[in-house]
């Protein structure tokens, strides 16, 4: 029979699941430090795409066995040339042209849809660090991607964290923060920060280091936000805010995130953290940094780990992870592939 490949959508059950199974094969085999893949959050990505988002899957079999599964995701709002790819591949099956004939599959629809730029993460070892395998490297080198943004994965342990120097990192910081008020939520943001929380998450991929990659700062409105709130919460996201309010002005100037999946209580994400360049220099984003991390450990007695991602070359934000204690555990790579 060999390698067939048919898209899947919300309408096919049968095929999620399979791609689902790969995905949890392939989860164990590449990095079994991170939670087991989730089952609420692949449905969810499946059913309730990200807001400005088309997303297309396909899945292929082998011999008639799934074998490995590709999802793009089409901005439409902005990045309008561009596509994220995700392309798995079972450990089994690797090494048999099922990747090649997914990526062949890809570009057949991107060029059809005008696209021009494919990008995708691939994970390896750092030196002297935990392994990691080469192959994901190895094929988006072969399929003629370049390497355009390195970064690197740390992990924090709370049984490790050391409150005491927590303690005094945010009173220096606050000692810097006179002016302002901090304020947290869970979920969804209230209606009153909206606004400002939409404009500092567009404000991300414009002042975030991005390498070589060719991205568009991103136009996030509070509908946008709504909308990726419903896709979170499809997906299960226990999410938990910081927020730091400028007295003088009412706005909500700096922000952060962590969020937890519904199937690993020991395990979260710390996610976006943005101040406004305006209101830059008050240590802002290591106080709420501090302050989301105490909220969220008090709400969530079984965490343990907390994972995040920086640009091997934001320094800044990096020194802020590793004072409270991140450490790195691996190198991951955005390569960019001209169509």
């Amino acid at each position: 029979m060999g390698i067939t490949i048919a898209p899947f959508d919300a309408a096919n059950p049968s095929a999620i699941d399979e791609a689902y199974r790969i995905g949890v094969a392939v989860g164990k085999a590449d990095v079994p430090d991170l939670p087991p893949f989730c089952r609420q959050r692949f449905t969810g990505a499946v059913r309730h795409p990200m807001p400005g988002t088309v997303r297309l899957w396909a899945l292929a079999r082998l011999d008639g066995v799934p074998a490995g599964y590709l999802a793009l995701d089409l901005p439409q709002l902005d990045n309008t040339d561009n596509s994220d790819v995700e392309l798995v591949v079972h450990p089994a099956y690797r090494r048999r042209g099922v990747g090649r004939a997914l990526h062949e599959h890809g570009l057949r629809l991107l060029r059809e849809r005008g696209r021009k730029r494919v990008i995708a993460v691939t994970v390896s070892a750092l030196p002297g660090g935990v392994a990691r395998p080469k192959a994901g490297d190895a094929f988006a080198a072969a399929m003629g991607a370049r390497p355009a943004l390195a970064e690197v994965r740390r992990r924090l342990d709370a049984d490790r964290l050391d409150l005491a120097a927590l303690d005094g990192l945010a009173a220096e910081a606050r000692a810097h923060a006179t002016g302002y008020r901090i304020v947290r939520w869970r979920g969804d943001t209230p209606e009153e920060y909206a606004a400002d929380v939409a404009y500092l998450d567009g404000r991300l991929m414009a002042d975030a280091p991005l390498g070589d990659l060719e991205w568009e700062p991103e136009q996030v409105d509070v509908e946008r936000l709504r909308g990726t709130e419903r896709a979170l919460d499809a997906r299960g996201r226990r999410r938990y805010h910081h927020a730091a309010v400028h007295e003088a002005s009412g706005r909500v100037v700096a922000w952060t995130l962590v969020d937890l999946g519904p199937n690993a209580d020991w395990h979260a994400y710390q996610q976006i953290t943005i101040v406004d360049p305006a209101h830059r220099g008050h240590r802002l984003g290591l106080l709420v940094k501090i302050e989301n991390l105490r909220y969220v450990l008090d709400h969530e007695p079984a965490l343990r780990s907390i994972d995040t991602w920086n640009a091997a070359e934001n320094g800044h934000m990096v020194g802020i992870n590793e004072q409270l204690g991140f450490r790195p555990v691996d190198a991951w790579t955005d390569w960019q592939l001209t169509i």
